[in-house]
């Protein structure tokens, strides 16, 4: 079946409406979605029932790209800078050392069980060397899991942030692939290009990206996700023209963003929340599309290898090594070392070698998809259990909230006081965003001589307006009238 202008809306809403659904049942048996995804896929392309003709690598890495931009920022607005500050650098190692650490080890056992060269070897060990944001975050989430302290900030950071060092690696080696004659410390200057100009980006676009959306005045509300959706592309295509990583610009852009106030902040995560998942379906689905399963049989035996491999020594090793200067739990290395999932992003990255025409391309393309499946099917299916086992889980009661969480939340504030805006106060002619309102408290409503406004951001508080406070608890209150009263000057 071969799609056309005419149907592939048709096609397209019915895949989606049949992932929601599958989704849905998967609960009950605890299979991963995004794997129900990737099948339904594969059963829509042409080896399977669908018969939707679909070997297009570049239109496939096209929508990879872009579903990750999004993948990424709704996982960096959704994380809380207090949660990941403590555990910042086992983070960042994680997601730069070890990720070389996985990449490196896996690479050099492919060289030794196979007839591949020792590029091509570590091309496809950096191809997945990198723990795939979207399942982490989708799995973790999905199954509500509690992990004790800061175990679950330090997997959502390194899963958001070690897709880049994966990227520059995997550009590396498929240079050196292609370019036998040159040697790998030509490519070390690449890799810190890519690094710094990529963080530096990522500062700069958050700070101006805050100013923008808290400055401009747009009429509808709903242009306000919108508005950030294109500073989101604005901040990667930039980063990825000056030569920098535009996927670590985007997430630390949205870590910035997610920790700031910002007007319409409620609209922009909700928003985000659902396109996330509907980039996740559209990429897995488009990934199973690109897939024949025919030519994946011939590969079953050497990609299990090479799978069991990376999930029971390389990964692992990579972990132990990269956190054995910090103070931590053995039980919790163990864990971080088995949350090392596999999904998408490999799959996309496997789309390089394919476009540039290597000679393995595509047994490299198929081993990887092989892996990724097998992560997410092993690996994805045993988090629960595992935490339990290892005793790095909460009970659901004691569950702390996302930042999505806790905007839903907000409804269950228990101390409540009205508060007159007296003309002397700090806060008047000012917006809401503007004067560092505590999180711990909202603006219910504001009586305006005879009128009653429901505020947003921003929202102008003028003098002698009457707010309607609710708070966690009085302390919140009292915070609310230093706020208010409190002189800048």
């Amino acid at each position: 079946m071969n799609l056309t202008i005419e149907n592939i809306l048709l096609v397209g809403s019915l895949l989606l409406l049949i992932s929601i659904i599958a989704g849905k049942t998967s609960y009950r048996f605890g299979i991963p979605t995004l794997l129900l995804f990737l099948v339904i896929g594969m059963l829509a392309g042409s080896d399977g029932i669908g018969g939707i003709n679909f070997d297009n690598p570049q239109v496939a890495q096209f929508i990879g790209i872009v579903s990750l931009n999004f993948i990424l920022f709704s996982g960096g607005l959704d994380t809380n800078w207090k949660s990941v500050k403590p555990v910042l650098r086992e983070g960042i190692v994680l997601s730069t050392l070890g990720v070389l650490l996985t990449a490196l080890s896996l690479g050099a056992f492919v060289w030794l069980i196979t007839d591949f060269t020792l590029p091509e070897s570590m091309l496809l060990g950096s191809i997945v060397s990198s723990t795939d944001a979207a399942a982490v975050f989708s799995i973790l989430r999905s199954k509500s899991l509690a992990l004790k302290t800061n175990l679950r900030p330090t997997l959502e950071l390194e899963s958001g942030s070690n897709d880049p060092m994966a990227y520059v690696l995997t550009l590396a080696f498929l240079t050196l692939v292609i370019h036998q004659d040159q040697s790998v410390v030509t490519l070390i200057p690449l890799f810190l290009q890519q690094m710094i100009f990529g963080g530096i980006a990522g500062f700069v676009f958050g700070f101006l990206s805050k100013i923008i959306i808290n400055k401009i005045k747009l009429v509808y509300e709903g242009l306000y996700p919108v508005l950030v959706i294109a500073l989101m592309f604005v901040t990667f295509s930039v980063t990825d023209f000056i030569g920098g990583n535009g996927f670590l610009a985007i997430y630390i852009c949205a870590v910035y963003l997610g920790n700031q106030d910002l007007i319409h902040k409620k609209t922009i995560l909700k928003m985000y929340d659902g396109l996330a998942w509907l980039m996740q379906i559209v990429l897995f689905l488009t990934l199973g599309l690109l897939v024949f399963p025919t030519r994946v049989i011939p590969y079953i035996g050497i990609g299990l290898l090479i799978s069991v491999f990376l999930i029971l020594v390389a990964r692992p090793i990579s972990v132990f090594i990269s956190l054995m200067f910090f103070k931590m739990k053995l039980s919790r290395r163990f864990y971080i070392s088995w949350v090392g999932l596999r999904g998408a992003v490999p799959i996309v990255f496997a789309t390089y070698p394919l476009l540039a025409g290597i000679e393995k391309a595509d047994m490299i393309f198929n081993i990887v998809f092989f892996i990724s499946v097998t992560s997410v099917l092993i690996q994805g299916t045993t988090l629960s259990v595992l935490a339990k086992w290892l005793r790095v889980s909460l009970p659901q009661e004691e569950k702390p909230l996302s930042e999505t969480d806790k905007f839903i939340s907000d409804i269950t504030k228990t101390a409540m006081k009205e508060i007159t805006v007296l003309p002397d106060y700090n806060a008047v002619n000012k917006k809401i965003v503007d004067i560092s309102f505590p999180k711990e408290a909202i603006i219910a409503m504001i009586k305006r001589k005879d009128k009653y406004l429901t505020p947003s951001g921003s929202t102008i508080i003028e003098p002698n307006d009457i707010l309607l406070i609710l708070s966690d608890s009085q302390e919140g209150i009292e915070k609310v009238n230093a706020c208010l009263t409190r002189n800048m000057n």
